[in-house]
């Protein structure tokens, strides 16, 4: 009795030390409000690519590291699996290893609830062009 109720304590604990780390960072559009005018149609924003939700979205610091100077995009030109389907994992790690850290130059398309849909680039090079040139295979919902 005493073994399986330390053994909830433990699942317990790592749980709630798990949660944060899983938190949207991202802030620059409201979940409910208006989209900022930098991130309307047509428009270009850049910056540091600070973290990588999955494989197809991440974090862009557009005037410092604040969550509301953060700005998720959903990457336009790749459809990553889900983190729970196959790839998912592994496509969530490669985004984060071509990217995470380095500047992203963007398009902004349109909203997406709380994240704007964007066709961004690193080093002038497409995420999604250097996704599939790793090896990692397109299987997410359509956008």
């Amino acid at each position: 009795m005493l073994r399986k109720a330390l053994q909830l304590i433990v699942v317990l604990a790592t749980s709630a030390v798990a949660l944060p780390a899983s938190a949207d960072p991202c802030k620059a559009i409201p979940d409910r409000g208006p989209t900022p005018a930098y991130l309307a149609k047509g428009k270009a924003f850049s910056g540091p690519i600070t973290y990588v939700g999955d494989g197809d979205s991440l974090c862009v610091a557009v005037g410092g590291r604040a969550p509301e100077n953060l700005v998720e995009v959903r990457v336009a030109d790749f459809y990553a699996p889900e983190l729970n389907a196959p790839g998912g994992r592994q496509a969530k790690a490669t985004l984060e290893r071509l990217a995470k850290g380095k500047r992203a130059v963007c398009s902004a398309r349109h909203r997406s609830h709380d994240r704007v849909v964007a066709v961004c680039a690193i080093g002038g090079a497409p995420i999604g062009d250097l996704m599939r040139g790793a090896g990692v295979q397109e299987g997410g919902n359509g956008r």
